[in-house]
């Protein structure tokens, strides 16, 4: 267990904080976040690997589905229309499930901003991914915070230029990988890759890899937290998101305050003090450049490696965890005000422990079932709801398609011996990555029978037409009516289109039109 007077403080300014906050247009102060370890620091960690494991590794999978399709198990086939989720093929039509994704993407953030606060940002954003990842790059070439300090503060040296040149190159590399990873999800990966090392592929993959290493150098390795601060609405959007009972990172300064180094002799002369020693650990460990005891701040991503940060110089002093830590606005108005006696009183520790040191009973604590509330509900009950709407139209959609477009001019032919004929266009669409003998039939307008154009088929009321897999078939097709059928100028049928093999079906509603004087 050290003293107060061991821990070492550190000279972090909080440049990117409410109080300091630059003007619009001012030079950017470079932030030199130090490594943090603690559980939420193992946490990054483990999202990050996920995240860009999925990324990068995504289009590499295979999936199997027959060979007539594509085997890339995620693919935005472009030049097809089409877009592969392993067994889930959406056809342009069907693009209403990529916008439900998108509503339930959207809702299921407000879920996890109004459960537990900027919880995506911190953790899953892309922005907050790869200045991760580059950050680790920067700490493994020129060590941890004084050192990159000391570096960036020094001459230009041999040395230094090495180390420079050596960061930016990976930094390259990775920003190069990362738009190649992109590309890769909108045609066959390992095909794709053959052709962009030997400098045969289209030049939009070029374009599309160069945008993409420009942005992610860009915003990854040299705007980092002005990305957050400047570019993302996400931080003025979030306040709508938040209430009274959403978890947020928290210095509790009901606890904290006053800070001292000097407790002993503060104590001595009759003085208060909280258990904050004013050491900087917060401060130096953010990645955006604010000190958290300033209260919540729009730059904030509660990424809580301050509170990592926090529990390590705690431990240190034999002290409770949690001076910096998530809570509710809640609970922290409730431990305010008694630390201050309902207000009465500036912050006095004493009041909120018993005699041995420990806290009061009366002191609110963060337990699961607090984030279990109305609104919490009501947002997973939408986000339920949507998911199960997407799930059941998904799971009962129809694989095969008829549609039917009726000749507009003439809309009508007199034959020689009085029968009318009517010509449509019949489309069939076969959503399957496999052939199909599909089966095409009249339904209702008795009497009449159907001339498939271009066939030697007799004419019937029936054909047997093949359709190639994953294909749209158009059809020209005549129906002659005799005039003693003729029951009127307009007269409604069906086209039937029926899969045998599958007992999959789809109809479509005509119109046969014939003259007045035909009654």
């Amino acid at each position: 267990m050290l003293d107060q007077t061991q821990i070492e403080r550190l000279e972090a300014e909080p440049v990117n904080s409410a109080k300091m906050r630059q003007p619009l247009y001012a030079a950017r102060k470079k932030i030199f976040p130090k490594r943090a370890s603690g559980r939420f620091r193992q946490f990054k960690w483990l999202v990050m690997a996920i995240t860009l494991g999925i990324y990068y590794l995504t289009p590499w999978l295979r999936w199997d589905r027959g060979p007539f399709a594509p085997d890339q198990a995620v693919l935005v086939d472009l030049a097809n229309r089409r877009f592969y989720f392993f067994f889930i093929e959406i056809w342009p039509q069907e693009f209403y499930y990529v916008a439900g994704l998108l509503v339930m993407a959207g809702v299921g953030l407000f879920l996890l901003t109004s459960t537990v606060g900027r919880a995506w940002c911190g953790y899953a954003c892309p922005q907050t991914v790869w200045v991760d990842l580059f950050l680790v790059v920067e700490r493994a070439i020129e060590g941890d915070r004084n050192a990159r300090m000391k570096l960036d503060a020094g001459p230009w040296t041999i040395r230094k230029l090495g180390l420079r040149t050596a960061k930016h190159l990976i930094w390259l590399v990775i920003a190069i990988a990362t738009g190649g990873a992109w590309i890769f999800y909108f045609a066959d990966a390992p095909t794709l890759l053959g052709e962009v090392t030997t400098g045969a592929a289209a030049p939009v993959a070029y374009i599309t890899i160069g945008v993409l290493t420009a942005t992610t150098y860009t915003f990854g390795g040299l705007m980092r937290e002005q990305v957050c601060t400047y570019m993302c609405p996400w931080p003025r959007i979030q306040a709508a998101m938040l209430d009274e009972s959403s978890l947020t990172v928290t210095y509790n300064d009901w606890r904290g305050e006053p800070r001292s180094r000097h407790p002993k002799k503060a104590q001595a002369a009759g003085l208060a003090t909280g258990d904050c020693v004013d050491c900087n650990a917060c401060v130096a460990v953010c990645p955006m450049g604010i000190d958290i005891r300033d209260g919540q701040q729009l730059e904030c991503i509660t990424c809580a490696l301050c509170i990592d940060a926090c529990d390590g110089v705690m431990d240190k002093l034999g002290r409770e965890r949690g001076l910096i830590s998530y809570a509710t606005l809640t609970d922290y108005n409730a431990n305010m005000a008694l630390a201050t006696a309902q207000g009465t009183l500036p912050i006095r520790p004493s009041l909120i422990r018993t005699g041995d040191g420990e806290f009061s009973d009366k002191v609110a604590h963060f337990h699961l079932r607090k984030i279990f509330r109305s609104r919490t509900f009501a947002y997973m009950g939408l986000w339920s709801m949507l998911g199960l709407a997407l799930l059941y139209s998904l799971l009962t959609r129809d694989r095969l398609e008829v549609n039917v477009l009726h000749d507009r001019n003439p809309q009508f032919v007199s034959l020689s011996d009085g029968a009318i004929r009517n010509g449509y266009t019949v489309k069939l669409l076969n959503m399957i990555p496999e052939p199909r003998t599909i089966v095409v039939r009249l339904e209702g307008l008795e009497g009449a029978e159907m001339s498939l154009v271009g066939s030697e088929l007799p004419a019937g009321r029936s054909f047997a037409i093949p359709v190639e897999p994953d294909r749209l078939k158009t059809l020209k097709i005549f129906v002659r009516l005799p005039v003693t059928r003729i029951q009127g100028a307009t007269q409604t049928f069906r086209f039937i289109a029926q899969d045998k093999a599958s007992f999959e079906s789809n109809q479509y509603t005509a119109t046969f039109n014939a003259p007045e004087s035909s009654k």
